[in-house]
């Protein structure tokens, strides 16, 4: 038994999420499509490739002036 295992434990954190489940059993799938609405995006590589082409160079220090 290794003495940093404390199997029996679990932190007030771990206890809350675990009963916000249980009292709401839709929360999981609920998170999985808000996140699928903003972060799960397909990619269009055309109009990516098309971005990144028309992307200018900055200079090396960007408040100075051509005068």
């Amino acid at each position: 038994m290794s003495i940093f295992q404390r199997d029996h434990y679990t932190s007030e954190a771990t206890q809350f999420i675990e009963s916000l489940k249980a009292k709401n059993p839709q929360l999981e799938k609920a998170q999985r499509d808000g996140r699928a609405l903003l972060w799960d995006k397909q990619v269009n590589t055309e109009i990516q490739q098309d971005v990144q082409a028309g992307r200018v160079a900055q200079k090396p220090y960007v408040y100075q002036t051509n005068a």
